[in-house]
């Protein structure tokens, strides 16, 4: 989670984050498997092992200091968090530009409920991500004409859920080590549960392996300063949560109530434009502002970047608990999610996840 200038963008990028996994599907549409299928061979082909860097005389002492943190992190994942031990971040790839994916989130006009595409494998998801920003960019516009709210986000890492050797990318070196490491534990938790048709359950699982992870890597290095920081942090960002859950509660009534679309048209934007000026007031009091927040804001916030929040924090209080009612451990609280898993969606959104305070009209 931490540095929220960082944070946020990486969580809310993750959407996009199984995008790899449409080259092992057959009904992507034959465009969008192409552009895929594409990407992913070019980031599987640039990769090298991380072991065959740091050998090399002529790696920069700044790589070989990120990727040498990289593959502390990486053991520890399996040896302190049970992760899976695989190839998945054990090699780096340089992708010579600043994200590897871009994704979009699309909402109706009327609803804060995510759009969803389904596909034979993965299952329903609520993004669409393409390796070059102009396609993604060109889709976001079709999807607006249809009269979708739409965010385009850069995403710097995606998962292929272990089906292939998800490389360290140079994108990821945007985050501090500590927001890299955090990185990797939530990607490598996908590959331990994933579950089809739940993107909610999905990112909540996985957020909470990363969230513990990193505390839990923290404690291991004897941080304390950085312990103080990311506890700094994960309070700073719940204020800037609680005003995005507000508001998205808010539209939620609306979208219900059934007024005339004029009205609920005009309500929606006063609603979203008070938004904008409590998070600004809120960047004052904390004294600093965040790029993320500015871009969406500068974009004009709407219905796809309450989405987009929801889908990753909503069920993060329930999973929580859940393992506090394992004892911290992880081993019982994965065994306890797989358990979950097996029932039904709205089993486990009744056990884990907020709601907002009314059915959204799409």
């Amino acid at each position: 989670m931490r540095l929220l200038s960082d944070a946020p963008a990486r969580r809310c990028a993750r959407l996009a984050a199984l995008t790899g996994a449409c080259l092992l599907l057959s009904g992507c549409g034959t465009l969008y498997l192409l552009q895929a299928a594409r990407g992913e061979w070019d980031v599987l082909h640039a990769r090298e092992p991380i072991d065959k860097v740091l050998a090399d005389p002529h790696t920069p002492p700044a790589l070989r200091a990120r990727l040498t943190q990289v593959r502390a992190a990486r053991e520890f994942a399996v040896t302190e968090l049970a992760l899976p031990d695989n190839d998945s971040y054990r090699s780096y790839a340089d992708i010579a530009r600043p994200y590897v994916v871009w994704n979009v989130v699309a909402a109706p006009q009327f609803s804060v409920e995510p759009k969803r595409w389904c596909f034979p494998i993965a299952g329903c998801v609520d993004y669409r991500g393409y390796f070059h920003e102009r396609k993604a960019r060109d889709f976001a516009l079709d999807l607006e004409t249809q009269g979708f709210d739409v965010a385009v986000e850069g995403v710097p890492a995606y998962s292929t859920l272990g089906k292939f050797g998800d490389p360290v990318l140079s994108s990821m070196l945007r985050y501090s080590d500590d927001q890299l490491a955090a990185t990797i534990f939530h990607e490598l938790a996908h590959q331990l549960l994933y579950v089809r048709d739940d993107s909610e359950f999905n990112e909540a699982f996985a957020t909470t392996v990363e969230d513990t992870g990193l505390e839990r890597w923290l404690v291991h290095q004897g941080q304390t300063s950085r312990m103080r920081a990311f506890r700094e942090d994960q309070a700073h960002e719940q204020g800037f949560l609680d005003l995005l859950t507000h508001a998205r509660a808010q539209l939620a009534r609306l979208y219900a109530s059934g007024v005339p679309r004029e009205e609920m048209r005009a309500r929606k934007a006063q609603t979203l434009t008070r938004l904008a000026a409590d998070m600004r007031a809120l960047e004052r009091r904390q004294g600093e502002t965040y790029p993320l927040y500015e871009e969406w804001i500068a974009a004009g916030l709407n219905n796809a970047h309450l989405a987009a929040v929801a889908t990753y924090y909503n069920c993060v209080p329930g999973f929580a608990r859940l393992l506090e009612r394992q004892d911290n451990d992880l081993k019982r609280f994965y065994a306890a999610a797989r358990e979950l898993a097996k029932e039904s969606r709205a089993e486990r959104h009744a056990q884990l996840c907020t709601q907002p305070s009314a059915a959204s009209a799409g």
